[in-house]
């Protein structure tokens, strides 16, 4: 027996000598960190190309006021409509059509143009604030959207959130004068 038990205490203090092994135990305690910022980094380039994406279809619709193919009496729905057609890959069209908030204001000139604040005092977004007003040629046009994005990653939504409930609030604006697209305007 005590040949087994001193035979055991080499053998335990040759492992005990050897460094086989330890990469792989310094990686186990170093891992969760490196993932962590690894996925933060990945969220943070989604939510900057999904920006992207909202700001791009925003332009777009907004170049499309100021030419007048889009014009006089618009509704939320179909300027909605407009941009969700757009957005195309990281926001599902259904999506888009279900959460995208839109603000359109019209102005005679720049100086007369206000803008409210969007946000409440808890930091959701205040829709009562927003309109969609009728547009004119060689008017001031402030266009704004809105859309909620939702993070993914749990243990980042504390520090990306920008809205409760680990909501990251995408905007984007267009602010322009509409060209003088009818024969009458004297912009």
């Amino acid at each position: 027996m005590r040949l087994n038990f001193a035979l055991l205490c080499q053998q335990f203090a040759r492992y005990a000598r050897t460094e086989r092994g330890s990469a792989a135990i310094e990686f186990a305690m170093v891992a969760p960190a490196l993932f962590y910022f690894l996925m933060g980094i990945i969220e943070v380039g989604v939510i900057f190309f999904a920006g992207s994406m909202l700001q791009n279809a925003t332009d777009d619709t907004a170049r499309r006021i100021r030419t007048g193919q889009l014009s006089g009496a618009l509704t939320a729905v179909q300027l909605k409509t407009d941009i969700c057609s757009e957005v195309d890959g990281l926001i599902s069209p259904s999506n888009c059509a279900a959460n995208l908030v839109v603000d359109l204001r019209d102005y005679t000139n720049f100086s007369g143009s206000s803008y409210p604040s969007v946000t409440n005092a808890n930091g959701t977004l205040n829709t009562g604030n927003m309109k969609v007003q009728a547009t004119a040629d060689c008017n001031v046009v402030l266009l704004r959207t809105y859309y909620p994005w939702n993070i993914m990653t749990p243990l980042l939504s504390s520090l990306l959130q920008s809205m409760p409930g680990g909501i990251y609030l995408l905007t984007s604006s267009a602010a322009f004068r509409t060209e003088p697209y009818t024969s009458s305007s004297t912009c």
